[in-house]
């Protein structure tokens, strides 16, 4: 006979570890909202895998073990991960530890609905199974998407401008993993362990380089950012590397658009100084709400970038003086 506490044995401690990821982020980076849509797409991941199952097993011939041992986790790690993907597409992950937060949500996801499905049919099952099964597969699932997503957004760093190279080896690590797990043929219980053993204490190490990380870039990089600004709004500016640069570039492009590449050098360095202040608060406290003025300089951005055209703003590239971090900036700043 199933009771709420069979359901909350099997469902409440990964969601307690979601939880506990959120406290754990100091910045605050990740909303809620959005830790609810990846917990959302989780679920649907789940949905699909077993509709993609139902038809890929039979048709595969494989043996339900050599199926789960080598298919399944190449079919699960993809679905779970086209989440994180369209978010790191859209510029939506500043750090590792959002990665590891959303990642881990939309591992939660999927194995909620997963263990939902499984386990309704062992209605009369123990309550240790319950637990079991709840929080062994949502702590692994979990973790296998957290680390894809943590492995991407290191790569992502490096290459910036190569988005769709990073994917392949955080998404070959969570299958090997996946599949590795699959392969280890121990009892319930000991596998429970030896997951809680592995894979949470790896998690929590990369939320302490992550908070070192984070402080590198709120401290170091706004004393950097107020400097550039300075300079930028100084009488000596044309006498420096950027202003002859600009200056320069008068020979080969039009007065106007020269002009909106300086309105657009100075704007983004004030965002990059707005971005790392409204960080520094949250970690305080304190909630920056985003005013009429914040989005009009967010609105101004996007002007001057059309303004300045693909040649114009390849052109510019030299003289950018802000991370490739300058869209989730903006996506910080604007609250959505």
């Amino acid at each position: 006979m199933v009771t709420v506490l069979h359901v909350l044995v099997a469902l409440l401690p990964v969601l307690l570890f979601l939880a506990g990821l959120q406290l754990m982020d100091s910045f605050k980076l990740v909303p809620m909202k959005i830790v609810g849509m990846a917990v959302g797409a989780g679920g649907i991941a789940a949905l699909a895998a077993a509709l993609l199952h139902g038809w890929l097993l039979p048709a595969s011939g494989l043996s339900d073990e050599s199926f789960v041992r080598y298919v399944s986790p190449m079919t699960e790690e993809t679905l779970k991960a086209a989440f994180i993907v369209s978010l790191f597409v859209r510029r939506r992950v500043g750090f590792l530890v959002d990665a590891a937060v959303l990642g881990f949500a939309a591992g939660t996801g999927f194995a909620l609905v997963e263990n939902i499905d499984y386990l309704r049919n062992l209605l009369d099952a123990p309550l240790m199974l319950w637990l079991i099964r709840g929080l062994g597969t949502a702590v692994l699932h979990g973790a296998t998407v957290a680390i894809f997503a943590m492995v991407s957004r290191t790569l992502s760093d490096r290459k910036p401008d190569h988005l769709w190279l990073v994917f392949w080896p955080g998404w070959v690590a969570a299958v090997m993993i996946h599949s590795a797990f699959n392969h280890v043929p121990l009892p319930p219980m000991l596998m429970t362990l030896l997951q809680l053993v592995v894979l949470p204490p790896l998690l929590l190490l990369v939320f302490q380089r992550s908070e070192r990380e984070t402080r590198e870039w709120v401290g170091e990089g706004l004393d950097l950012d107020f400097e550039l600004l300075q300079l930028v709004s100084s009488d000596v500016f044309e006498f420096t590397r950027f202003g002859t640069y600009l200056r320069d570039l008068r020979k080969r492009l039009p007065g106007p658009t020269v002009a909106d590449m300086f309105c657009l050098l100075r704007l983004e360095l004030e965002l990059s100084v707005r971005a790392r202040a409204m960080v520094q608060a949250r970690e305080l406290g304190i909630e920056v709400p985003v005013d009429a003025d914040l989005r009009a300089c967010l609105a101004e951005v996007e002007y001057l970038q059309a303004s300045i055209g693909r040649t114009g703003m390849i052109a510019l590239e030299p003289l950018r003086v802000v991370s490739h971090r300058d869209h989730w900036h903006r996506y910080l700043l604007s609250g959505s």
